[in-house]
């Protein structure tokens, strides 16, 4: 017979999931309602208005995808691309990769911009090649959790509106921890995920789509015949119609808006637990909530450099909530790994791609961004380095976090 679940006591300091903050666990224990209830629709109005503040954006089509974040970001570009429209991607690291083999199953024209791991995109690469492709969408994600970069976006948005071009950015592990501001930076889509610096589970992509690309996504829709109006369907030509009926964001904003036209049913506890992770964010404040995150992901990045171990990449252009830490001559990563997780109930992460096995990466983010969790984390690292026979400095780590608190 099975047992009941019951798993270990971990501390997930990877760069994710993280450990999802007690009060989110505790709104998704409520109990479920139907999904025309009005009491339903009104936390679904909520829970919109939420995440306008924390995508920073006035637009009206901001709401939920239900699924992980990689269904946020299929919905995107599965609404925005046709067959053989352009698409240009800056590739940074394995998720700039992703949104290019996305891009292709959408049987889009795939052109990249790359740049060695541990650098950014810079803007005006992303522009000669702009004015080279002619892209319908430009695609990139602003925290690369494979590098630790973060890109900026601000010159990326000013380029794609000056050429008439989509900007969609992929914020899955950065948003709410380092500062996105959609508007001011002309991000026409923005997808993210709960399970970073949001403070939740994985299962539900927030989404904010601005008017250009609402206006795209609208002149390709179809809704089922039976369920729409008979001049909806005969709008738009049956040849554009988005591939994917469950990711179809045009189906998704007619669900989500005022007429409510039925789509699928809501996960009821992922929306719970959703407006509980924007809920929270907004009270603490989006500028507080990114101070936090730099403040935490400093320290861990001044212990881990107290211990004496190597940082990955270009620094200046770090995500503030997760670091990567070149693992030193003689030792075995995942064993390393493996003693945190068995001894100490810690999970730290490794990498992909050209990274794998040469490098850990550690996040301090969501409701692990606190000061007990990153020097817990930089003690117990300090015993098992020890233990496998690396050199580091004894104390070094907590010491080198607790001046960056002190200060």
């Amino acid at each position: 017979m099975s047992l009941p679940i019951n798993p270990p006591p971990r501390m997930l300091m990877g760069p994710g999931p993280i450990d999802a903050d007690p009060r989110v666990l505790r709104a998704m224990s409520a109990a479920l309602v139907g999904q025309y209830d009005p009491a339903m629709t009104a936390y679904m109005n909520e829970t919109m208005a939420l995440y306008r503040t924390v995508f920073a954006t006035e637009n009206e089509q901001t709401f939920l995808v239900d699924g992980t974040s990689r269904a946020g970001i299929e919905a995107a570009l599965v609404s925005l691309l046709e067959p053989g429209d352009r698409v240009l991607v800056p590739v940074f690291g394995r998720f700039g990769h992703l949104l290019t083999e996305i891009a292709e199953r959408c049987r889009a024209e795939v052109h990249t911009v790359e740049v060695p791991w541990g650098e950014v995109v810079p803007a005006e690469l992303v522009e000669e090649a702009i004015v080279r492709v002619r892209p319908k969408v430009l695609a990139t994600v602003q925290g690369d959790t494979s590098t630790t970069m973060c890109q900026p976006l601000a010159a990326f948005g000013e380029i794609a509106r000056r050429h008439d071009v989509l900007l969609y950015v992929d914020t899955t592990a950065s948003l709410g921890g380092n500062e996105l501001l959609t508007d001011a930076w002309h991000l026409d889509v923005v997808t993210a995920g709960l399970q970073k610096c949001l403070g939740g589970p994985s299962g539900s992509a927030p989404i904010t789509i601005g008017p250009r690309a609402v206006e795209v996504i609208e002149a390709r829709r179809h809704i089922e015949a039976g369920i729409a109006d008979a001049g909806d369907a005969a709008d738009t030509p049956r040849g554009s119609r988005i591939a994917s009926n469950y990711l179809d964001l045009a189906q998704i904003m007619a669900y989500w808006g005022p007429r409510r036209l039925n789509h699928h049913t809501e996960a009821t506890t992922m929306l719970w637990g959703a407006r509980e992770c924007a809920r929270i964010l907004v009270e603490e404040g989006i500028p507080q909530a990114i101070e936090r995150h730099r403040l935490h992901g400093e320290a861990m990045l001044a212990g881990v450099r107290g211990l004496g171990l190597e940082v990955f990449g270009d620094v200046a252009h770090k995500m503030t909530n997760v670091v990567a830490v070149h693992i030193p001559d003689g030792v075995v990563g995942d064993r390393v790994r493996t003693a945190m997780l068995e001894d100490f109930g810690i999970e730290i992460g490794t990498s992909f791609g050209p990274l794998h096995g040469k490098v850990w990466r550690i996040g301090t983010m969501g409701y692990n961004a606190r000061t007990d969790a990153v020097l817990t984390t930089l003690a117990c690292l300090e015993q098992v380095l020890r233990a496998e026979g690396a050199s580091v400095t004894a104390g070094g780590g907590v010491g080198a976090a607790r001046e960056v608190y002190a200060s």
